[in-house]
């Protein structure tokens, strides 16, 4: 069955960086979109970074030039590279896969930025 374990939130002083992973199995991963979304309490889950294939990318305006979306085919992992991070970045980051029109989600980390 499909699986996404994320994992390298935590908690950063703002300006500071992180770097996020997703592991995956049960599907191809190189053949399917990939993204990173993330939820606050009270508000709906937004898309941040797309990863189309292993070219194409989009990003959320308020994370572009500061988020960097990745994927190692061989690996089938999804990454995210945060920097300069704001205190409106702190979030649950989910990684979610896109398969035929489906999302399937990771369980999601938290990551939490200080002023």
């Amino acid at each position: 069955q499909v699986q996404l374990m994320e994992s390298g939130g935590g908690l950063v002083q703002a300006g500071g960086s992180l770097r996020l992973s997703c592991a995956t199995s049960g599907f191809l991963f190189s053949n399917n979109v990939m993204g990173w979304y993330r939820q606050t309490p009270g508000s709906e889950r937004e898309a941040v970074a797309m990863s189309i294939d292993a070219s194409q990318t989009t990003y959320v305006d308020s994370v572009k030039g500061r988020f960097t979306i990745s994927r190692d085919n061989a690996k089938n992992t999804l990454f995210l590279q945060m920097n300069n991070l704001k205190p409106e970045d702190t979030a649950v980051y989910y990684c979610a896969a896109i398969l035929r029109g489906t999302r399937f989600w990771g369980q999601g980390t938290q990551v939490t930025v200080s002023s």
